[in-house]
Parts: structure tokens; sequence; C-alpha cells
């Protein structure tokens, strides 16, 4: 019986790898697609970005991450254990995301960064209530010095409506 389940698992396990290997290589190739078809535009610099720019770039971002999800597989493979989905974290994060939508609308940049940061922070089992508080509290300034005062984000503080 124990013997059965391990053989289950194993090809449970090469199943999973098998898939990340072809996620990683189809992102390659898709990467290397945009890289190929934005060279042929005008690429420009950083300064004075041409048409190709953005679709190159893109490329580049894709390719890098399908070696980085291929190196991963690799990784996990040479540990031999399958990574538990944190759905903890998946949810925090959505709810943030949720919570900024609302409180945007309804309550300010202040009130809907504090949400969204606070929520998101619950997420990480490390975190502490006060971790989490002292993280809210301090990108609420980072948010209001950037998007507030720096970049006159169209987005009143507070409003209560």
């Amino acid at each position: 019986m124990k013997g059965d389940i391990d053989v289950v698992e194993q090809q449970a396990t090469a199943s999973t790898q098998r898939r990340d290997y072809y996620a990683g290589g189809l992102m390659i190739l898709l990467g290397l697609g945009a890289i190929l078809k934005g060279s042929s535009y005008d690429i420009g610099s950083l300064r004075e970005m041409g048409p190709g720019f953005f679709p190159v770039a893109v490329g580049v971002i894709m390719a890098l991450s399908g070696l980085g999800i291929a190196f991963t597989t690799v990784a996990v493979a040479a540990r031999d254990e399958t990574p538990r989905a944190e759905w903890r974290g998946w949810i925090c994060i959505l709810l943030g995301i949720l919570a900024f939508i609302v409180l945007g609308n309804h309550g300010g940049l202040v009130p809907a960064t504090f949400a969204t940061v606070f929520i998101a922070a619950l997420g990480d089992r490390k975190n502490s209530l006060r971790d989490a508080l002292l993280l809210a509290l301090a990108m609420c300034a980072v948010a209001v010095v950037i998007f507030w005062w720096a970049l006159q984000v169209q987005l009143p503080l507070f409003q209560w409506s």
C-alpha cells in the first residue's frame, strides 16, 4: 500500500515538472518571438523610445521569466518536495486589491493604501499585527509623497462618500 502511494506521488511530481518545463519553454519562445518581431522596428533609446522598444523589453522579461520557471523546476526537483499552495497569501492579496477599489472610490488615497497594505501584509504568516500596522503606516507616507505630492495624482487624500 505504501509503495503504491509513493509511485503515485512520483508520477504526479514528474507530471508537474514536465508541465513546468513546457511552461518555461513556451515563455522563452514567446519572449524570443517578441524580441525578434520588436527588433524589426526602431528600438530607440531610454530617452527616446521607438515603437520596437516596448515589445523587445517585454520579450526579454518573458524569456528571462521562462528561464526562471525552468530553473526553479530543476531546484524543486533536486529537493524532491512539492511546495504547498499558500492560500492565505493569495486570499489576503485579493482582499487587499478589493479594499483598494472600494476605499479608493469612497475613502481616498490614505485609507485605500492603508487597508491594501495592511490586509496584504497579513498574508505572510511571519508578520504580526504590529508589523502589518507599521508597514501600512510607512506605505501611506510613501504613497502621499510619491503619488499625491510628487506626481499630483488626482485622488484626494481623504474623502467621505
